[in-house]
């Protein structure tokens, strides 16, 4: 990986308005992620993840504004545009996105072809018969058979998984650096979810492209991520490479995420659940945000933000368990049980 990195965020704030009171979305959140790498972003529904990759595109919703911190993309500096022109050279052909639900970002009156064409026109400069051969071939590139024919059919002559290759071959068509995915097989059953992160793995390779996860499902990340970052209540409270989230997980949320999973329930003993609710990001968050869902936190926890304490070189988390002075608590047998049997989370 290059040193510097293709996409930062250092001590991010972003604050929503809504019917006269402010939500703060995301707290001082700080990430760095490097060309050619493919990085998982997870936490459950709510904890900012779409809300965080957004601001990369410039998509935050009007009522939300940038309030503090840095956003840069390679040497520009993300929050110092304002317009759609400025917007518009980063957006699609530096940073593209693959929406989660393909049926709402197509355009149901608009042939799949024109919609992929309308994209290289934009972003690569291509008019005419040019145009229309670079978006024939990025339907061919998502493994699309028969590309010429089905350049002319509508969205609704496609099915799910195929709608959904026709949006990443929106996304590749503007020959982008960096692909955010946002939870990209959520709505597919399990061999196509399979088939569709083979593909976006394999278009990694062949375009060298830096790769952003947006996901709930744990499995999906262990078959494409080098690295993991866990959000909750719009922080980063863990990251470091695959392995090293699983199978040696540090904070008691990442602890809570793993022991959801379905491969490590136990037979007639109903599934483990994490207790409580996030936190109400309308009232400002004292300590770790996770403490009151947190069987194990300590006094502290209530009253300081954690920092981030390192476990190597790739691997920290913001937790006080790692401060030094704090009591010894261990992970959750059944994380531990994880870690010492090597349990299989990848979707087969």
């Amino acid at each position: 990986m290059e040193e510097k990195p293709i996409l930062s965020a250092k001590d991010l704030e972003l604050k929503f308005t809504l019917r006269g009171k402010v939500m703060t979305a995301l707290r001082g959140i700080s990430l760095d992620v490097y060309k050619g790498e493919s990085l998982a972003i997870v936490g459950e529904s709510g904890s900012g993840k779409s809300v965080f990759t957004k601001t990369f595109m410039g998509l935050t919703d009007a009522n939300g504004a940038i309030t503090g911190g840095e956003l840069w993309y390679k040497d520009t500096d993300l929050t110092a545009l304002k317009t759609e022109a400025q917007w518009r050279k980063i957006r699609g052909k530096e940073i593209a996105m693959v929406m989660q639900d393909p049926m709402t970002s197509l355009n149901p009156l608009k042939t799949v072809g024109w919609q992929i064409q309308e994209a290289v026109e934009l972003h690569q400069g291509l008019k005419g018969a040019a145009a229309h051969a670079a978006a024939v071939e990025a339907l061919k590139d998502v493994g699309i058979d028969d590309a010429e024919r089905r350049y002319h059919q509508y969205p609704h002559e496609f099915s799910g998984g195929m709608r959904q290759r026709v949006v990443i071959a929106i996304a590749i068509a503007c020959k982008p650096q960096v692909l955010i995915c946002d939870e990209p097989t959520t709505a597919l059953d399990v061999t196509i979810q399979a088939q569709i992160l083979g593909l976006i793995k394999d278009l990694q390779k062949k375009y060298k492209l830096t790769t952003i996860y947006i996901t709930h499902d744990l499995g999906v990340v262990a078959n494409v991520a080098d690295r993991i970052a866990v959000m909750y209540a719009g922080d980063i409270v863990e990251i470091g490479k695959c392995e090293e989230v699983f199978y040696d997980p540090k904070h008691p949320y990442t602890w809570a995420l793993l022991s959801s999973l379905p491969q490590l329930g136990v037979k007639g003993e109903p599934l483990y659940a994490i207790e409580g609710t996030p936190p109400n990001l309308f009232v400002e968050v004292h300590g770790d945000a996770f403490a009151p869902r947190n069987p194990k936190a300590l006094n502290i926890d209530f009253v300081e933000r954690p920092p981030f304490f390192e476990v190597s070189p790739t691997h920290k988390a913001r937790t006080w368990l790692l401060d030094p002075r704090a009591p010894k608590v261990e992970a959750p047998e059944r994380i531990r049980h994880l870690k010492e049997q090597g349990v299989s989370l990848r979707v087969q």
